[in-house]
Order: C-alpha cells, then sequence, then structure tokens
C-alpha cells in the first residue's frame, strides 16, 4: 500500500477528515472529532498508528512480530503501530483501519453514529 493509497483509504470513510494539529508531516485522520489513524506519509518505512481492541492488539502483534508493535506515543493495550512496507498483504492493512475507524465510531455518542447511519 502507497502513502497515496493509505490517505485515500482512510477518508474513503463516512466523515472521515484529515487534520494536522501536531505538525505538517503528521496526518492525523478523524471521525467525529476522534483520531482513528495516525502517520507520517513521507516516513521510509511507512507506519500508520491505529486503534485494537486489546485482545486483538496483542495477537497481532505476536502473529506478525516486528511489523505489529504497540502503539508508538499511545496508549500501548488500545493502539498498535503498523508497518505498511509491502510485509503484510493490504487486505490486512486495510481491515485494521477500518476496525479502527469501527472502534472509534463505536465511543461516539448515539446521535453521532446515527449520523453516520453506524447505530
Amino acid at each position: 500500500m502507497t502513502p497515496q493509497q493509505l490517505r485515500a483509504f482512510c477518508l474513503s470513510f463516512n466523515a472521515a477528515v484529515e487534520d494536522f494539529p501536531f505538525n505538517p508531516e503528521t496526518s492525523v485522520f478523524k471521525v467525529g472529532g476522534k483520531l482513528f489513524a495516525l502517520t507520517n506519509l513521507g516516513a521510509r518505512p511507512l507506519k500508520v498508528n491505529l486503534k485494537c481492541d486489546p485482545e486483538d492488539a496483542a495477537r497481532l502483534r505476536d502473529d506478525h512480530e516486528g511489523l505489529i508493535v504497540p502503539g508508538w506515543h499511545m496508549n500501548k493495550r488500545h493502539w498498535n503501530t503498523v508497518t505498511v512496507d509491502g510485509a503484510l498483504p493490504d487486505r490486512l492493512v486495510r481491515e485494521l483501519i477500518e476496525d479502527s475507524y469501527d472502534l472509534v465510531v463505536a465511543g461516539l455518542p448515539r446521535a453521532d453514529r446515527l449520523r453516520l447511519d453506524r447505530p
């Protein structure tokens, strides 16, 4: 997955926006004002921080040692840093991004979820 594909996929979700609250290099993808993905699209290797269910996070780290690690500068129980350099299947990376988006949406107030058509 290229940086352009990663950015386009993150922005493909309903009400997803890109913001740069930290610096011009760090893309923060949000829904309802809440972060679901954080990356430096110019970094090599390309990495992205994604929210994850704690049990899944630990399993993914074990299954993909070195490619999925505890979230850098994030709550390590709920966030993973995923290396997006082609070693992981693009399908898995897309699933992890979608799971992160869904977890964040699930934590939004009910009225916001309904506006997103995700009760």
